[in-house]
């Protein structure tokens, strides 16, 4: 049965440090533009970055993140696979809460270099990019919703895990993968055979292959990636966010194409049968 496909792009506030992934977040909507055809529905309208604590950043996105939780409730509503460029990864505090409502048996793969699992008792930062999974697993109240059960989610890439973080993923054996030569089988069995919604923030990524605000070595290679979407993509494919894709390296600095980063997304973002 062929599925339809709906794009979103997300050009509101989110707890952002710089104003580099809003344009970002345009960028690969253009580019999946350019590849299907299909125009991307806008949520939000780009704000200067607040930089400030995540009560005020929550406050100050919350308009944008209840307009873009019902876009998300609206397209899988409809069935269709949801491919959205979501700037930061606090826009995920609304998209899964969707996600888990419309498929509750759903399976989260989470591509990041942190794990986002902080309630704010916890947070060493004050990041509203930290609490970001930690809000749909019901670890604290956002406001926007929960719906997600610790083991429906697959940690891929994290290496700057908080002790709280640590703590967590052992107290609840959550599978944390890591790159390596069995890699691909471990994300495979971690599946379980699920239905998959994936979350890639682009900092998962070797510090250098595109921009992102946070960098730690160790992540990912694009080859790494497509290898983890070819697993992916054997299985039913709910949708993917693409979150923390910067425009350019620096403030100011000439635009850096998404087409290498989405070229590594291709085996899903082909994924419109069941």
């Amino acid at each position: 049965m062929t599925r339809n496909v709906e794009h979103t792009v997300f050009q509101g506030r989110a707890g952002d440090h710089n104003d580099l992934a809003m344009p970002g977040a345009k960028a690969i909507g253009e580019e999946l533009r350019r590849r299907t055809g299909i125009p991307p529905t806008v949520i939000g309208t780009p704000e200067p970055a607040l930089n400030i604590g995540w009560r005020e950043e929550l406050d100050a996105a919350l308009p944008a993140l209840k307009e873009v939780q019902s876009r998300f409730d609206d397209v899988l509503a409809r069935g269709a696979v949801s491919i959205a460029a979501t700037s930061r990864c606090a826009v995920s505090l609304a998209t899964l809460p969707a996600v888990a409502k419309h498929h509750p048996s759903v399976c989260v793969v989470w591509f990041d270099s942190h794990g986002d699992l902080n309630p704010p008792e916890a947070t060493t930062t004050g990041y509203l990019g930290g609490l970001a999974l930690a809000g749909p697993l019901s670890l604290w109240d956002s406001g926007l919703g929960a719906g997600l059960n610790l083991d429906q989610v697959v940690l891929v890439g994290q290496r700057d895990l908080d002790p709280y973080e640590l703590d967590l993923i052992e107290q609840y054996s959550i599978p944390h993968i890591k790159p390596g030569a069995n890699f691909a089988t471990e994300l495979k069995a971690a599946i379980a055979g699920r239905p998959v919604y994936v979350h890639l923030d682009c900092d998962v990524l070797e510090p250098g292959i595109v921009p992102t605000d946070y960098k730690h070595d160790g992540g990912l290679s694009l080859d790494d990636l497509r290898v983890c979407c070819e697993v992916i993509a054997g299985h039913k494919f709910i949708g993917i966010e693409i979150a923390e894709f910067q425009n350019s390296w620096e403030i100011d600095g000439p635009p850096v194409s998404p087409s290498a980063l989405m070229d590594a997304l291709e085996p899903v973002l082909r994924t419109t049968s069941i």
